[in-house]
């Protein structure tokens, strides 16, 4: 949906009152209007399977950008964070025609949670241990908020990303296997290339120190 322009033509005579005119009218325009999650995902139980490019163009680009830097770099080898999330968002429209949402938002926070879900499974494999849980995307269906945004609430959710994406990559990586992944430290540890678990549990106690300085900073 786009929105018209005007093109406006040289005044010879020096008068901007058309040009004056032609803005007042261009801008008198009403902005166009997003078409909500909601909408498209009616549009799709409908038939309509454009709205899945819709809904792909609209959350890949932002679960991109949240996902980068998640996923640890002794994991990377295995798969790339664009693919992991490429491929979790694939998995996930496949089962959007039982996907009940609630609010506008629990599309994107059920994605998001899925991709973690995933990134944790990559950490584990390349760890080479069992993992403690078989995780899959249809396991947390219209949840609405991710476990960490229900602990701390949307807006700390917002201070905590910033602040997280201000932190050195090593202090970042101790929060995210530790807070966001849950690991235990043994594998905290072998994340970030620690001798212990006492190392890594050190390691993540200056890291959580660090950024909620930098949400202090952000309040």
């Amino acid at each position: 949906m786009g929105v018209g322009y005007l093109r406006v033509l040289p005044v010879m005579n020096g008068a901007d009152r058309p040009n004056r005119e032609a803005k007042a009218d261009a801008g008198s325009r009403p902005a166009p209007e997003v078409e909500s999650t909601v909408d498209l995902l009616a549009r799709f139980r409908a038939g309509d399977r454009s709205a899945v490019d819709a809904l792909f163009r609209r959350y890949l680009p932002p679960l991109r950008r949240w996902a980068r830097g998640r996923l640890p770099r002794f994991a990377r080898d295995l798969l790339e964070t664009e693919d992991i999330v490429q491929e979790t968002m694939v998995h996930a429209f496949r089962r959007l025609d039982q996907f009940e949402v609630r609010h506008d938002g629990a599309l994107h926070a059920y994605l998001r949670q899925a991709v973690m879900n995933r990134i944790r499974d990559e950490v584990r494999k390349a760890q080479r241990r069992p993992m403690a849980e078989e995780l899959d995307t249809h396991d947390h269906e219209d949840q609405g908020v991710s476990p960490l945004e229900e602990a701390i609430g949307q807006e700390a959710l917002e201070r905590y990303e910033q602040a997280l994406g201000r932190l050195r990559d090593e202090d970042r990586q101790a929060v995210v296997l530790r807070v966001e992944l849950g690991l235990a430290y043994a594998e905290v540890a072998e994340g970030l290339g620690k001798n212990s678990a006492d190392a890594a549990r050190m390691a993540v106690a200056r890291a959580l120190i660090k950024l909620a300085a930098e949400m202090e900073a952000l309040e």
